[in-house]
């Protein structure tokens, strides 16, 4: 009788390819899952789902989750993704280990070591890009734990793999919809998450190097928030009260909501218009945008990056031939008050 891994090998693929196949689970090329069909048919191949369900749950496996703040709603929905992937996936003995943990290396490094001794087979993070986070995540990798990264990636690491946006280019989508929503000359403040983050530094690099060489536009302050709504908010304040000639503000993460409460004080008391570029379609967000105080928002996917990366993990613990991509992207898109 043919097994999984006889289709597996006949077709070229791995066992887990043959396994969402088999479950519909997607996330398979069409080419792919009609000659793993094709394959099936000519070795006869008959799946035994009481075997396949008391093969994996004789092999249960945990794999822990860590994302950044509770402060952060975006990450909720990152969260929410990993949950519901997870109820799918108990039925193959999977379950998850999750924390979240503020913008700090020493608080990242305590919730790795927590999940080390839970124990985990496998981790999936969004990293602080710090030295001390590299080494774990090195030392993780040599001890048989893949590590791989959401939302955020890390740099010099042997991490599994990585799954969120290209930040880059969504700093330059970002430099993209400034330009076009804009007219005259734009004095720009831009306020950031945390330059240790990696997808922060990547947005900025993308949406300075978008506008470069445009006389348009001058960067006339910046300044981080660490995805905090009250430092955010004391800090455009400080910003727009030092330069009043500040016309648009962009925000390469958190803190939206704390920094638009400046900007409203300054509109009401004088008259000031902005135009106010942010990411993420959280609640907060979408009503600043229907009062017409944001002016567009880009959104990454965030339900996305939670299930497809705890998929790839699971496949990964399932199959340890699987070899994953180096980087899966999600899809860019942009809300305006007329989209909601």
């Amino acid at each position: 009788m043919a097994t999984i891994k006889d289709v597996a090998a006949k077709a070229g693929v791995s066992r887990g390819t043959v396994d969402r196949v088999l479950n519909h689970r997607g996330n398979v090329n069409p080419e792919t899952e009609q000659r793993i069909r094709e394959v099936m048919k000519e070795l006869n191949f008959t799946p035994n789902k009481a075997g396949m369900a008391l093969a994996a749950q004789k092999k249960k496996c945990c794999i822990g989750i860590i994302l950044f703040s509770k402060k952060n709603p975006f990450f909720d929905q990152v969260l929410e993704g990993f949950q519901d992937k997870s109820r799918e996936l108990a039925f193959y003995g999977c379950s998850i280990y999750v924390q979240r943990v503020a913008y700090d290396p020493q608080a990242q490094l305590s919730a790795i070591e927590a999940c080390k001794k839970h124990p985990v087979d496998g981790l999936i993070l969004t990293p602080y890009n710090d030295p001390i986070i590299h080494k774990e995540i090195n030392a993780l990798t040599k001890a048989g734990i893949p590590v791989m990264t959401v939302n955020s990636d890390i740099e010099h690491t042997n991490r599994l793999c990585y799954v969120g946006s290209d930040y880059y280019q969504s700093g330059q989508a970002g430099a993209a919809l400034m330009e076009k929503l804009t007219t005259g000359d734009v004095n720009l403040g831009i306020i950031n998450g945390d330059l240790k983050i990696l997808c922060h530094k990547q947005r900025m690099a993308g949406f300075t190097d978008h506008l470069k060489g445009n006389r348009r536009f001058k960067l006339t302050d910046r300044g981080d928030n660490f995805d905090d709504d009250l430092r955010s908010q004391v800090l455009v304040e400080s910003m727009l009260e030092k330069h009043p000639e500040i016309n648009a503000l962009f925000f390469t993460a958190a803190g939206v909501y704390g920094g638009c409460k400046a900007v409203q004080k300054v509109m009401e008391e004088t008259g000031r218009q902005f135009t106010i570029v942010t990411f993420d379609e959280v609640p907060t967000t979408v009503e600043l945008i229907k009062k017409g105080i944001v002016s567009a928002t880009i959104c990454q996917e965030p339900y996305w990056q939670g299930a497809r990366s705890l998929e790839l993990m699971f496949e990964k613990l399932s199959d340890d031939t699987f070899s994953p991509e180096d980087a899966y992207y999600g899809k860019l898109s942009v809300q305006i008050r007329e989209t909601l």
